[in-house]
């Protein structure tokens, strides 16, 4: 349990844009602090799911696709930043596990 107090201020901060996930696995890079990881990957899978599907949504505009865009990534980033702050380990609906198995490099 006090391991997950100790990477708390590295979780929350890696759920600020892609380069607050930058930051916090530099904050991280030392401790190790397993909780932090965990949101650390959550957090940057989730920017780079958003930045990947408006770059494909730039290409091809559909008013509608964007907000459904922006609606999930709100919703996905809400629940993950929450459960940061209430110090649970909890990933995010339908992404979450395919975030910690593919960036178990971070």
């Amino acid at each position: 349990m006090e391991t997950v107090k100790e990477g708390k201020t590295t979780a929350v901060t890696a759920y600020f844009t892609i380069v607050g996930s930058l930051i916090a696995l530099s904050m991280n890079s030392e401790s190790r602090n397993e909780f932090a990881r965990f949101h650390i990957r959550q957090a940057f899978g989730l920017h780079l799911f958003f930045l990947g599907f408006a770059l494909f949504l730039s290409q091809w505009f559909n008013e509608y696709a964007w907000y459904g865009l922006y609606i999930s990534f709100i919703v996905l980033w809400g629940y993950g930043f929450i459960g940061a702050l209430q110090e649970k380990k909890q990933s995010v609906p339908l992404l979450g596990d395919f975030f910690q198995k593919w960036l178990k490099f971070m």
